[in-house]
């Protein structure tokens, strides 16, 4: 039979000792432990007076451990440990999986889905990765990926397409004639915002069979969702997918310039190693992804 353990102290004075006795000072041990100063040295006070034994020697501007109190810092250190081992055992913490988007992507789609994706997975810790620069899954710890790309892929990735990228003009509603109709001959008018996709000459050549573009001002974007939003607020004609724009549009922030699109050479996907990490964690985050793919969604 286990036999009782003696009366224990409190465990916030030892935790308050243990931190004291790392710092051998007072206000750094409150610092660590989000307490006041006065509450650290009350909780060390309280655990001297019920052993019956000083545990520093309070000097002017820092403290001293006694013997007793060296010897019983290292014990309840190790006890602390046991404790904190033994509750990581039993609750271990949430495995941290990284996802590398674009920052248009996780701007404009990723973050207005976020809270379904941490309500729909909670015991994930979600890290999000958002670069233009694509990522390495093996040096930069990148565990899965939404990228613009184009078959054929490598053989040891796993590729779904989350969606077709068709590319949309738009502009605020207050650049739009009455009649709601633009020619591609009213395009001198306008300022061209540009992305690092560069996509408005092929959009104006092959969409509207013009050439308007080299009398049109333009001001130039290194990411898309600051061209869309420049294009929220009147500056310009925007260029961008239409899951990008489509709840702008909904919301009458955005209309199109155009009821023409433009069928982009690369799509959205999301990508991951053949061989995970974490394959069950990586598989959840995948089949979420897949599920939303609609953009009403």
């Amino acid at each position: 039979m286990t036999k009782p353990l003696h009366r224990l102290p409190p465990l916030n004075a030892l935790r308050a000792f243990e931190v004291a006795a790392r710092h051998l000072n007072f206000r750094l041990a409150a610092e660590e432990l989000g307490v006041t100063q006065g509450a650290v040295a009350q909780q060390v006070r309280g655990l001297e007076a019920e052993l019956g034994c000083k545990l520093f020697h309070r000097l002017p501007r820092m403290l001293a451990l006694t013997d007793g109190g060296h010897t019983y810092a290292v014990s309840v250190r190790r006890a602390l440990e046991l404790v904190a081992e033994a509750t990581a055992m039993i609750r271990p913490e949430p495995f941290r999986l990284t996802i590398s988007v674009t920052p248009t992507f996780a701007s404009k789609w990723l973050m207005p889905r976020l809270p379904n994706l941490l309500a729909t997975h909670p015991e994930l810790d979600i890290r999000i990765l958002a670069s233009e620069r694509v990522s390495n899954f093996r040096s930069d710890a990148v565990d899965i990926a939404v990228r613009l790309a184009r078959p054929p892929f490598d053989t040891g990735l796993v590729t779904d397409l989350l969606f077709k990228q068709d590319l949309v003009a738009v502009c605020s509603p207050d650049l739009m004639p009455l009649d709601g109709v633009l020619s591609p001959a009213e395009l001198s008018r306008f300022v061209l915002l540009h992305d690092t996709h560069d996509q408005w000459p092929a959009f104006i050549e092959t969409v509207l069979a013009s050439t308007a573009s080299n009398l049109s001002k333009s001001v130039r974007f290194n990411h898309t969702s600051h061209a869309i939003e420049a294009a929220i607020a009147g500056q310009g004609l925007a260029l961008a997918s239409s899951v990008f724009v489509d709840e702008d549009i909904a919301a009458g922030r955005l209309v199109r310039a155009f009821e023409q699109t433009m069928r982009a050479t690369t799509d959205f996907y999301v990508v991951t190693p053949r061989r995970p990490q974490n394959a069950q964690s990586v598989a959840k985050v995948r089949d979420w992804l897949l599920r939303h793919q609609e953009p009403s969604s």
